[in-house]
């Protein structure tokens, strides 16, 4: 029953992710108006916005006009159930299930999103990384203190002083692409990015002192924007060198952002894990369209996705495997 349960649940929030599929891109409002018919503009009443159910009984067409309506709606309520009922499953009802939710759910939007329209809203990517530090700060069981802070915030560090000299070179070698780019206020990332940087030294250098249970929120929040700075800086990084060789744009920043969020759920181990894992998948995918459409450009968000559920479930059994030599004898 419980199974059943979270499967009823998660098709119920997908019923709402196809809203914000269709409506974040055109920057619509996900609230209002109500759902309608895009093509004969009726509303949809209640019998007929049933999860799964209504879709089949109307046949995929519109009760009104009958314009056909496209089975993504489907799909992604199915898929959305399924992929609740797959982490119950595997958690329980654990404290890391809420915020591992909340992570699939941008997941869904963001790959949708992505394959259709090749941009992810900031909406999910950005406001998915304020609430994964949130929930950290929240909830100490997602960045538990047995994590290494000291390693972790070492190889941050290091990520942020590569960016910036690549970003003091970046203007010498693409002139074109500065000239082509749409202005964008990056301050505000900026601004979190040293304020992590502060607070995260004050944790690891033990300068900032607090008692009991305080310490273990102050942890998983330092474990949070570990993984904000190396799960974002290790993929910009990557674009920055990208663009300087082929002096063309490689990364989107949307790409940055969703695994800036995922650093910021999931820690920077499982972040990195995930950045090695995606190019195998995207790699692949970006020969064949280079072969068959003579353009390599790929949507990568699906792909960098796939890369950190792998991460999740069996990062773990993969780094064992290749620490024990595995790689030896494929």
């Amino acid at each position: 029953m419980e199974l059943l349960c979270f499967f009823l649940f998660g098709c119920l929030i997908g019923s709402f992710l196809n809203v914000c599929i269709v409506r974040l891109p055109a920057e619509k409002s996900v609230v209002f108006p109500s759902s309608h018919c895009p093509k004969c503009q009726k509303n949809i009443e209640w019998y007929d916005n049933i999860p799964l159910i209504s879709w089949m009984i109307l046949g995929g067409k519109c009760r009104h006009c009958q314009s056909p309506i496209s089975f993504r709606y489907w799909m992604v309520e199915f898929l959305t159930g399924s992929t609740f009922a797959a982490f119950y499953l595997h958690y329980g009802l654990n404290p890391l299930l809420t915020p591992y939710l909340v992570m699939v759910a941008c997941f869904i939007v963001a790959m949708f999103v992505d394959l259709e329209h090749r941009i992810i809203p900031d909406e999910v990517s950005v406001g998915g990384m304020w609430a994964g530090i949130f929930l950290s700060a929240l909830i100490p069981q997602m960045h538990p203190m047995t994590d290494d802070l000291v390693s972790g915030s070492f190889f941050a560090g290091f990520i942020v002083v590569i960016c910036l000299f690549l970003t003091w070179i970046y203007p010498i070698f693409c002139k074109h692409l500065i000239e082509n780019e749409e202005p964008y206020d990056d301050k505000p990332l900026k601004v979190l990015v040293l304020v992590s940087l502060i607070f995260i030294a004050l944790i690891t250098t033990h300068t900032l002192v607090l008692p009991g249970i305080l310490n273990a929120h102050a942890h998983s929040l330092a474990g949070a924007l570990i993984g904000f700075i190396i799960g974002g800086g290790s993929i910009y990084m990557m674009g920055l060198i990208g663009d300087i060789i082929f002096r063309k744009e490689s990364m989107g920043g949307g790409d940055v952002k969703l695994m800036a969020m995922v650093g910021a759920f999931l820690g920077w181990k499982i972040a990195i894990l995930a950045f090695f894992i995606a190019p195998f998948f995207g790699g692949v995918i970006g020969i064949i369209e280079k072969i068959r459409t003579k353009d390599s450009t790929i949507a990568y968000g699906p792909f960098l996705v796939l890369g950190t559920l792998i991460s999740l479930f069996w990062g773990q059994a993969i780094v064992d495997w290749l620490l024990n030599g595995g790689i030896y004898h494929l």
